[in-house]
C-alpha cells in the first residue's frame, strides 16, 4: 500500500520531517505540497527546495489548492494549480474541500477537466467523506475518509457504489493511529477499498509530519 502525505509543515519549522519523508519518499504515492493555503503569492525557495529533492527521490507532487466545498472561483483554484506547476513542479494536484453533494458533481467536472488541460498529470478529490456517485469518476484518486482513527473504526460507512469499485481510486486518511495498530489500519483500508492510505500516529494540527511506522514499513 501507498500512502498520500499532506505535510502541512514549513520546512523551516521542521526540516527533519522533510528529511524523513524524503527519505521515505520512493514508497508514497504523492506528497502534497501547500506552503500557504496553497501556493503563496510567490514562490517560496525552502518549498522549491524540497519539491527538488522529493522529485529527485522519486515522489509524485500534487499542489494543494482549496475549492471552499465549490463555493471558491474555479478560475483562482485553476490559477493555484498552475503556480504550484510552475513554481515547485507539481505534476499533480490535490483538490481539498470539495463538495460531496450531488449538485456540485456538473461544476467539480468542469474543474477537473480545466485542470486537466493544464497538463496536470495526477487529480486528487478531497471531500474527506464518500461524495455522490461520479465523483471519483472525475479524478485518479478520491480521499473518501479523512479523520481520527476513533472515527475510522467506529462510524465508518461504504455505500453502495464504492463497494463496488474495483481496487485503486480511492484513499483514506487516517490519523491518531495507536503504533501497534498500525498494520491493523492498513489491513482495514485494504479490507474497505482503499488503495491509498495515511495511516499516522500523529495528532493534529500536523498529524504528518512524523514518519509513520506503515511508510517505515511495519506494515510488511
Amino acid at each position: 500500500m501507498k500512502l498520500l502525505i499532506p505535510l502541512y509543515v514549513h520546512p523551516a519549522e521542521d526540516p527533519d520531517a522533510w528529511h524523513r519523508l524524503i527519505t521515505a519518499a520512493a514508497r508514497t504515492y504523492a506528497v502534497v505540497l501547500n506552503p500557504a493555503d496553497g501556493p503563496g503569492s510567490g514562490p517560496d525557495p525552502a518549498f522549491a527546495a524540497v519539491a527538488d529533492a522529493l522529485r529527485r527521490a522519486g515522489a509524485r507532487l500534487l499542489g494543494y489548492a482549496d475549492t471552499d466545498y465549490g463555493t471558491r472561483d474555479p478560475a483562482a483554484v485553476v490559477d493555484d494549480v498552475r503556480r504550484h506547476r510552475d513554481w515547485y513542479g507539481a505534476d499533480g494536484c490535490f483538490l481539498d474541500r470539495v463538495t460531496a453533494a450531488p449538485a456540485g458533481l456538473p461544476e467539480c467536472r468542469r474543474l477537473v477537466r480545466s485542470v486537466r488541460r493544464l497538463g496536470t498529470g495526477t487529480v486528487v478529490l478531497n471531500p474527506g467523506v464518500h461524495p455522490a456517485p461520479g465523483y471519483a469518476r472525475l479524478a485518479d484518486l478520491t480521499v473518501t475518509f479523512e479523520g481520527h482513527w476513533s472515527a475510522y473504526v467506529s462510524a465508518f460507512s461504504r455505500p453502495a457504489w464504492a463497494a463496488r469499485l474495483p481496487p485503486g481510486p480511492l484513499c483514506h486518511l487516517v490519523y491518531g493511529v495507536p503504533e501497534a495498530l498500525v498494520p491493523l489500519a492498513v489491513r482495514t483500508a485494504r479490507e474497505r477499498g482503499a488503495a491509498v492510505c495515511g495511516p499516522v500516529t500523529g495528532e493534529p494540527p500536523n498529524p504528518w509530519s512524523g514518519l509513520t511506522p506503515a511508510l517505515a514499513g511495519a506494515d510488511r
